[in-house]
Protein backbone atom coordinates (compact mmCIF):
# COMPACT_ATOMS: atom_id res chain seq x y z
CA UNK A 1 0.00 0.00 0.00
CA UNK A 2 1.74 3.35 -0.87
CA UNK A 3 0.30 5.82 1.56
CA UNK A 4 0.86 9.57 1.86
CA UNK A 5 2.42 11.41 5.09
CA UNK A 6 -0.80 12.27 7.14
CA UNK A 7 -0.84 16.10 6.75
CA UNK A 8 0.69 18.43 9.61
CA UNK A 9 2.46 21.52 9.87
CA UNK A 10 5.88 21.11 9.83
CA UNK A 11 8.23 22.86 12.49
CA UNK A 12 11.38 24.69 11.96
CA UNK A 13 13.50 22.25 13.68
CA UNK A 14 12.24 19.58 10.88
CA UNK A 15 14.75 18.67 8.00
CA UNK A 16 14.25 17.35 4.60
CA UNK A 17 10.91 18.87 3.44
CA UNK A 18 11.73 20.50 0.05
CA UNK A 19 9.84 23.44 -2.19
CA UNK A 20 7.97 22.55 -4.84
CA UNK A 21 10.55 23.70 -7.04
CA UNK A 22 13.00 21.39 -5.75
CA UNK A 23 10.54 18.59 -6.40
CA UNK A 24 9.81 20.12 -10.34
CA UNK A 25 13.51 20.09 -10.89
CA UNK A 26 14.26 16.46 -9.63
CA UNK A 27 11.54 15.06 -10.89
CA UNK A 28 11.13 16.64 -14.09
CA UNK A 29 7.49 17.49 -13.73
CA UNK A 30 6.63 21.48 -13.74
CA UNK A 31 5.19 23.41 -10.72
CA UNK A 32 2.15 24.07 -12.87
CA UNK A 33 1.52 20.62 -13.22
CA UNK A 34 2.32 19.46 -9.52
CA UNK A 35 -0.60 21.89 -8.48
CA UNK A 36 -3.05 20.72 -10.99
CA UNK A 37 -2.22 16.95 -9.83
CA UNK A 38 -2.83 17.95 -6.54
CA UNK A 39 -6.19 20.32 -7.11
CA UNK A 40 -7.81 18.11 -9.56
CA UNK A 41 -7.29 14.60 -8.86
CA UNK A 42 -5.39 14.17 -5.40
CA UNK A 43 -2.68 12.80 -6.54
CA UNK A 44 -0.05 14.69 -4.37
CA UNK A 45 -1.03 15.84 -0.86
CA UNK A 46 2.13 18.22 0.14
CA UNK A 47 2.33 19.22 3.61
CA UNK A 48 2.40 23.60 3.80
CA UNK A 49 4.48 25.58 6.13
CA UNK A 50 3.37 28.39 8.92
CA UNK A 51 3.11 30.36 5.45
CA UNK A 52 1.50 28.19 3.07
CA UNK A 53 4.31 27.21 1.10
CA UNK A 54 3.77 23.21 -0.38
CA UNK A 55 6.34 21.13 1.26
CA UNK A 56 7.39 17.40 -0.22
CA UNK A 57 8.85 14.97 1.22
CA UNK A 58 11.12 11.92 -0.08
CA UNK A 59 8.19 9.66 0.11
CA UNK A 60 6.16 12.36 -1.97
CA UNK A 61 8.81 12.12 -4.53
CA UNK A 62 8.30 8.47 -4.86
CA UNK A 63 4.84 8.99 -5.50
CA UNK A 64 5.90 11.20 -7.58
CA UNK A 65 7.82 9.00 -9.60
CA UNK A 66 5.26 6.10 -9.35
CA UNK A 67 2.48 8.52 -11.00
CA UNK A 68 5.23 8.72 -14.07
CA UNK A 69 5.70 5.44 -14.53
CA UNK A 70 1.89 4.68 -14.72
CA UNK A 71 1.57 7.87 -17.39
CA UNK A 72 4.51 6.24 -19.39
CA UNK A 73 2.45 3.12 -19.94
CA UNK A 74 -0.23 5.02 -21.39
CA UNK A 75 -2.58 5.44 -18.45
CA UNK A 76 -4.46 8.74 -18.52
CA UNK A 77 -3.97 11.09 -15.03
CA UNK A 78 -7.56 10.65 -14.17
CA UNK A 79 -7.53 6.88 -14.10
CA UNK A 80 -3.93 6.91 -11.98
CA UNK A 81 -5.11 7.40 -8.58
CA UNK A 82 -6.46 4.05 -7.53
CA UNK A 83 -3.69 2.46 -8.90
CA UNK A 84 -1.34 3.87 -6.35
CA UNK A 85 -3.64 3.28 -3.69
CA UNK A 86 -4.50 -0.70 -4.24
CA UNK A 87 -1.74 -3.09 -4.53
CA UNK A 88 0.12 -3.80 -7.81
CA UNK A 89 -1.60 -6.13 -10.26
CA UNK A 90 0.46 -7.86 -13.51
CA UNK A 91 -2.77 -6.16 -15.46
CA UNK A 92 -2.13 -2.63 -16.49
CA UNK A 93 -5.93 -0.66 -17.27
CA UNK A 94 -5.83 0.68 -20.71
CA UNK A 95 -8.26 3.54 -21.14
CA UNK A 96 -8.87 5.10 -24.39
CA UNK A 97 -8.59 8.83 -22.70
CA UNK A 98 -5.22 9.50 -25.22
CA UNK A 99 -6.90 8.36 -28.42
CA UNK A 100 -10.00 10.42 -27.75
CA UNK A 101 -7.45 13.50 -27.01
CA UNK A 102 -5.97 12.78 -30.11
CA UNK A 103 -9.11 12.30 -32.07
CA UNK A 104 -10.22 15.56 -30.71
CA UNK A 105 -6.76 17.50 -31.91
CA UNK A 106 -7.06 15.97 -35.61
CA UNK A 107 -10.96 17.28 -35.62
CA UNK A 108 -9.61 20.85 -34.71
CA UNK A 109 -6.60 20.71 -37.53
CA UNK A 110 -9.14 19.33 -39.94
CA UNK A 111 -11.53 22.35 -39.39
CA UNK A 112 -8.61 25.03 -39.36
CA UNK A 113 -9.90 25.62 -35.56
CA UNK A 114 -6.37 27.37 -33.90
CA UNK A 115 -7.64 28.46 -30.62
CA UNK A 116 -9.85 24.95 -29.93
CA UNK A 117 -6.31 22.91 -30.95
CA UNK A 118 -4.39 25.77 -28.25
CA UNK A 119 -7.25 25.37 -25.69
CA UNK A 120 -7.00 21.23 -25.79
CA UNK A 121 -2.89 21.13 -25.70
CA UNK A 122 -2.59 23.65 -23.14
CA UNK A 123 -5.10 21.69 -20.44
CA UNK A 124 -3.08 18.22 -21.51
CA UNK A 125 0.05 20.35 -20.73
CA UNK A 126 -0.81 21.81 -17.62
CA UNK A 127 -1.54 18.02 -16.54
CA UNK A 128 1.59 15.69 -18.12
CA UNK A 129 5.39 16.42 -17.85
CA UNK A 130 6.69 17.00 -21.91
CA UNK A 131 8.24 13.46 -22.16
CA UNK A 132 4.76 11.57 -21.38
CA UNK A 133 3.00 14.53 -23.57
CA UNK A 134 5.41 13.37 -26.26
CA UNK A 135 5.34 9.33 -25.91
CA UNK A 136 1.72 9.41 -25.49
CA UNK A 137 0.28 12.01 -27.66
CA UNK A 138 2.32 13.99 -29.77
CA UNK A 139 4.70 11.02 -31.43
CA UNK A 140 1.19 9.03 -32.26
CA UNK A 141 -0.14 12.10 -33.08
CA UNK A 142 2.04 13.06 -35.72
CA UNK A 143 1.94 9.16 -36.91
CA UNK A 144 -2.05 9.21 -37.36
CA UNK A 145 -1.49 13.07 -39.22
CA UNK A 146 1.58 11.25 -42.21
CA UNK A 147 -1.24 8.61 -42.49
CA UNK A 148 -4.42 10.98 -42.98
CA UNK A 149 -2.42 13.33 -44.86
CA UNK A 150 -1.17 10.42 -48.00
CA UNK A 151 -3.21 11.50 -50.99
CA UNK A 152 -6.10 13.39 -49.01
CA UNK A 153 -7.72 16.44 -50.61
CA UNK A 154 -6.43 19.51 -48.13
CA UNK A 155 -3.56 17.42 -46.77
CA UNK A 156 -1.31 20.25 -48.05
CA UNK A 157 -3.21 23.19 -46.41
CA UNK A 158 -4.03 20.88 -42.78
CA UNK A 159 -0.36 20.03 -42.70
CA UNK A 160 0.57 23.87 -43.38
CA UNK A 161 -1.67 24.52 -40.21
CA UNK A 162 -0.74 22.30 -37.73
CA UNK A 163 2.83 23.05 -38.66
CA UNK A 164 2.54 26.52 -38.31
CA UNK A 165 0.90 26.14 -35.55
CA UNK A 166 3.19 23.51 -33.55
CA UNK A 167 6.10 26.25 -34.81
CA UNK A 168 4.87 28.53 -33.27
CA UNK A 169 3.63 27.43 -30.04
CA UNK A 170 6.95 25.38 -29.32
CA UNK A 171 9.09 28.53 -30.69
CA UNK A 172 7.39 30.81 -27.64
CA UNK A 173 8.16 27.71 -25.48
CA UNK A 174 11.83 27.63 -26.31
CA UNK A 175 12.32 31.51 -26.51
CA UNK A 176 10.65 31.94 -22.93
CA UNK A 177 12.69 29.05 -21.81
CA UNK A 178 15.88 30.83 -22.80
CA UNK A 179 15.19 33.90 -21.51
CA UNK A 180 15.46 32.60 -17.77
CA UNK A 181 18.32 29.47 -18.92
CA UNK A 182 21.93 30.48 -18.52
CA UNK A 183 24.96 28.50 -19.90
CA UNK A 184 25.67 26.94 -23.29
CA UNK A 185 22.64 25.95 -25.67
CA UNK A 186 22.31 22.83 -27.61
CA UNK A 187 22.14 23.10 -31.26
CA UNK A 188 19.86 21.65 -33.56
CA UNK A 189 19.93 21.28 -36.97
CA UNK A 190 17.13 20.16 -39.76
CA UNK A 191 19.20 17.87 -41.26
CA UNK A 192 17.20 16.91 -44.07
CA UNK A 193 15.54 19.36 -46.68
CA UNK A 194 12.03 19.06 -45.16
CA UNK A 195 10.73 22.42 -43.90
CA UNK A 196 9.33 22.55 -40.35
CA UNK A 197 10.05 18.89 -39.74
CA UNK A 198 8.08 18.67 -36.28
CA UNK A 199 9.94 15.89 -34.50
CA UNK A 200 12.66 18.62 -34.77
CA UNK A 201 10.90 20.67 -32.62
CA UNK A 202 9.85 17.87 -30.08
CA UNK A 203 13.16 17.48 -29.39
CA UNK A 204 13.91 21.19 -28.95
CA UNK A 205 11.29 21.69 -26.96
CA UNK A 206 11.83 18.38 -24.11
CA UNK A 207 15.80 19.56 -24.20
CA UNK A 208 14.67 23.02 -23.11
CA UNK A 209 12.06 21.69 -21.11
CA UNK A 210 14.90 20.23 -18.96
CA UNK A 211 16.40 23.27 -18.26
CA UNK A 212 18.86 23.38 -20.92
CA UNK A 213 19.11 26.56 -23.66
CA UNK A 214 18.42 25.32 -27.38
CA UNK A 215 19.35 27.18 -30.76
CA UNK A 216 17.17 25.51 -33.72
CA UNK A 217 18.53 25.90 -37.50
CA UNK A 218 15.67 24.45 -39.58
CA UNK A 219 17.61 23.68 -42.71
CA UNK A 220 20.76 22.15 -43.20
CA UNK A 221 24.11 23.74 -42.79
CA UNK A 222 26.77 23.06 -45.87
CA UNK A 223 30.25 21.77 -44.56
CA UNK A 224 32.56 23.68 -42.42
CA UNK A 225 29.45 26.19 -41.00
CA UNK A 226 28.33 23.92 -38.78
CA UNK A 227 31.51 23.72 -36.51
CA UNK A 228 31.67 27.36 -37.43
CA UNK A 229 27.95 27.86 -35.89
CA UNK A 230 29.32 25.36 -32.93
CA UNK A 231 32.01 27.90 -32.34
CA UNK A 232 29.92 30.88 -32.58
CA UNK A 233 27.36 29.49 -30.11
CA UNK A 234 30.21 27.94 -27.81
CA UNK A 235 27.46 25.03 -28.13
CA UNK A 236 27.98 22.08 -25.62
CA UNK A 237 26.51 19.18 -28.03
CA UNK A 238 24.71 19.42 -31.09
CA UNK A 239 21.85 17.02 -32.25
CA UNK A 240 21.41 16.74 -36.07
CA UNK A 241 17.57 15.30 -37.04
CA UNK A 242 16.50 13.84 -40.28
CA UNK A 243 13.54 11.83 -41.53
CA UNK A 244 15.09 10.89 -44.97
CA UNK A 245 18.38 9.14 -46.43
CA UNK A 246 21.72 11.07 -45.13
CA UNK A 247 24.98 11.41 -47.26
CA UNK A 248 27.78 9.15 -45.68
CA UNK A 249 30.40 10.18 -47.55
CA UNK A 250 29.79 13.92 -46.27
CA UNK A 251 29.12 12.68 -42.88
CA UNK A 252 33.10 12.77 -41.34
CA UNK A 253 33.46 16.06 -43.41
CA UNK A 254 30.26 17.85 -41.33
CA UNK A 255 31.18 16.36 -38.40
CA UNK A 256 35.30 17.26 -38.52
CA UNK A 257 36.58 20.51 -35.81
CA UNK A 258 33.66 19.79 -33.79
CA UNK A 259 34.82 18.92 -30.17
CA UNK A 260 31.23 18.52 -28.55
CA UNK A 261 28.97 15.63 -28.31
CA UNK A 262 26.64 14.86 -31.62
CA UNK A 263 23.31 13.55 -31.46
CA UNK A 264 21.69 12.17 -34.99
CA UNK A 265 18.11 11.32 -34.87
CA UNK A 266 15.21 10.27 -36.76
CA UNK A 267 14.09 7.85 -39.53
CA UNK A 268 17.80 7.84 -40.51
CA UNK A 269 18.98 6.42 -37.88
CA UNK A 270 17.03 3.34 -39.03
CA UNK A 271 17.57 3.61 -42.74
CA UNK A 272 21.40 3.70 -42.39
CA UNK A 273 21.82 1.88 -38.92
CA UNK A 274 24.41 -0.52 -39.87
CA UNK A 275 26.50 2.27 -41.38
CA UNK A 276 25.67 4.55 -38.36
CA UNK A 277 26.46 2.06 -35.32
CA UNK A 278 30.10 1.65 -37.03
CA UNK A 279 30.24 5.17 -37.27
CA UNK A 280 30.63 5.66 -33.31
CA UNK A 281 33.44 3.82 -33.39
CA UNK A 282 35.07 5.93 -36.20
CA UNK A 283 33.50 9.79 -35.25
CA UNK A 284 34.57 10.56 -31.90
CA UNK A 285 31.33 11.62 -29.32
CA UNK A 286 28.72 10.65 -31.86
CA UNK A 287 25.54 9.08 -30.60
CA UNK A 288 22.18 7.75 -32.24
CA UNK A 289 18.58 7.93 -31.58
CA UNK A 290 15.38 7.22 -33.33
CA UNK A 291 12.53 9.78 -31.71
CA UNK A 292 13.03 12.94 -29.41
CA UNK A 293 12.07 11.01 -26.28
CA UNK A 294 15.30 8.73 -27.21
CA UNK A 295 17.30 11.58 -28.24
CA UNK A 296 16.82 13.49 -24.60
CA UNK A 297 17.37 10.44 -22.43
CA UNK A 298 20.73 10.08 -24.91
CA UNK A 299 21.72 13.31 -23.55
CA UNK A 300 20.60 13.08 -19.73
CA UNK A 301 22.73 9.58 -19.74
CA UNK A 302 25.64 11.20 -21.66
CA UNK A 303 25.23 14.61 -19.33
CA UNK A 304 25.40 16.56 -22.32
CA UNK A 305 22.13 18.33 -20.74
Amino acid sequence: MNRQPAPHQPTDSEHGWLPIREVARSTGVNAVTLRAWERRYGLIVPLRSPKGHRLFSAEHVQRIHDILTWLNRGVAVSQVKPLLDTPPTFATPLGNDWQILRQRLIQAISQLAERQLDDRFNQAMSLYPPSTLCQQLLMPLLAELEHRWQGQFGARMEQAFFQGWLRSKFGARIYHNNRQLRGAPLLLVNQSDLPLEPHLWLCAWLVSSADCPVEVFDSPLPVGELALAVEHLGARGVLLYSRKPLDLKQLPRLLSNIACPTLIAGPSVCIHHAELSASTTEIPDLHLAQDPVSALQSLISRGVI
